[in-house]
């Protein structure tokens, strides 16, 4: 039984070890970078929006002319 619990012991240190190993290699990004793909994703984000909300708006007054006759 000890055994047992020192093997998960060594094993969930080696685990946590080897993934801050691994960060360390990440190359990340610079704060530009971020800043500019966040906008990025949020100018898409609205753009797509609007897009699909005005498509909505269009498919539910065709299905309420169609099918109620307003």
């Amino acid at each position: 039984m000890a055994r047992t619990t020192a093997k998960r012991r060594s094993s969930r240190f080696n685990f946590v070890s080897n993934t801050i190993s691994e960060l360390k290699k990440v190359v990340w990004l610079s704060k530009r970078e971020v800043a500019y793909l966040t906008g990025l994703v949020l100018v898409v984000t609205i753009i797509l929006g609007v897009f699909l909300g005005a498509i909505d708006y269009g498919f539910t007054n065709l299905v309420d002319k169609l099918f109620i006759g307003n």
